[in-house]
């Protein structure tokens, strides 16, 4: 199934040649849950605060189904 992504913040250097919030279309097995798209992307669980599917927040063992849209967030400072 296809999935599109968009990396956010600081997470968005793990995917060469692409910009922070600029959309990506990933390819994964029916049944994939974020964190199985986390561990497809190479991403550091430690990096990864915040994950929303079609723009609700959701928890790590969200399944996905295709044509599903990810935003992947970093935890974010400031002050």
């Amino acid at each position: 199934m296809i999935v599109r992504v968009r990396l956010y913040a600081n997470l968005a250097q793990y995917r060469p040649n692409t910009k922070a919030g600029q959309p990506f279309d990933v390819e994964l097995a029916p049944g994939s849950t974020l964190d199985d798209l986390v561990a497809h992307l190479q991403l550091p669980r430690d990096q990864v605060k915040v994950m929303f599917v079609n723009g609700i927040a959701r928890a790590p063992d969200t399944p996905l189904q295709p044509g599903d849209e990810v935003g992947i967030f970093s935890p974010i400072g400031g002050g």
